[in-house]
């Protein structure tokens, strides 16, 4: 089976030291984000996870803990955007991430790293130009330690009109513009475009639009067949392999304006008060009524079939 962390918080960023306390303690507890009192318990153990999937924008923190990691199949996507403070409050330099990128990629290798370049939107500030421009400097910089960028334009959620009233959605001209020059710069740096729940108007012009995180892109990652039960993306755009999420909503300290996770600052400061490392929960504990199972887990590992080539 996979383990996902990254649909609902940032834990290599800022849960690094719980996160390494589960995997030697070997089980996780997660509420149910609509009905709290259902807790979910599952097993860290390699024998029955064949891959976590990590979603960051900055996965340094976890850089301690990765030998306890080395059992585990691997996916990492880490997010390199060109916006400044004004957007992302408390995401590093983005020079230092570009460097940790390729330290992750040389720990996990090419095929388990994997770089988003979003949400996309614009503003005064924030051109069509200036994201091209932006773009081809991060995917130099990044050529040769990953095969794959995902790129997405942004979405208004609820919390994303409260928290960032300004944002205006991307036109398609727009979108088509941006979508082609970013396929073209991406593929002189040997990278694959795969745009994330954006339909398949960039496919013509070179894009892999089948979804950004299939079972296929972990089969990849870990060298070998899995035979992964029927699931449905996230979204009923969304042709991913979403499941089995441990984070948390409201507990990104990111704070980025753009985020559809964090209902505002306030939530997440009251929620990061209540995070323990030693907790099996990414926040808080047990309490008086929670109803907690066990999930039936087990390996999805095709051992009579391997990827051609490996």
């Amino acid at each position: 089976m996979i383990i996902n962390t990254g649909q609902r918080t940032d834990i290599p960023a800022f849960y690094a030291e719980w996160f390494a306390n589960r995997i030697k303690e070997g089980f996780v507890c997660v509420r149910n984000p609509y009905n709290p009192g259902q807790v979910s318990r599952y097993r860290l153990d390699p024998s029955v996870v064949d891959a976590i999937g990590f979603c960051t924008k900055n996965p340094a923190p976890m850089f301690p803990y990765m030998d306890l990691l080395k059992d585990f199949g691997q996916y990492w996507f880490v997010t390199l955007t060109p916006y400044g403070r004004d957007i992302e409050p408390h995401v590093p330099d983005k020079h230092r991430l570009i460097e940790d990128f390729k330290v992750l990629s040389g720990m996990v290798g090419i095929d388990s790293a994997g770089w988003r370049y979003d949400p996309i939107f614009l503003s005064e500030r924030y051109t069509a130009e200036y994201h091209l421009h932006a773009f081809r400097q991060i995917a130099e910089s990044l050529s040769g330690y990953t095969k794959t960028v995902v790129i997405s334009f942004i979405d208004l959620y609820p919390k994303v009109r409260k928290n960032f009233p300004e944002a205006r959605e991307v036109t398609e001209a727009d979108r088509l513009y941006i979508g082609k020059e970013i396929i073209k710069i991406a593929s002189e740096c040997g990278m694959t475009v795969k745009p994330c729940a954006e339909g398949d108007e960039l496919a013509e012009y070179g894009a892999d639009c089948s979804g950004c995180m299939k079972i296929s892109d972990y089969e990849r990652a870990i060298g070998k067949r899995l035979n992964a039960p029927r699931k449905k993306g996230a979204r009923t755009e969304c042709a991913c392999y979403l499941s089995c999420d441990i984070g948390a909503y409201n507990t990104c300290l990111h704070l980025c304006r753009y985020c559809y996770a964090n209902a505002d600052p306030a939530a997440v400061y009251a929620q990061n008060r209540l995070h323990d490392p030693a907790s099996p929960f990414l926040i808080g504990n047990f309490r008086d009524g929670d109803k907690a199972h066990d999930v039936p887990q087990k390996s999805w590992i095709d051992y009579q079939e391997r990827i051609k080539g490996l």
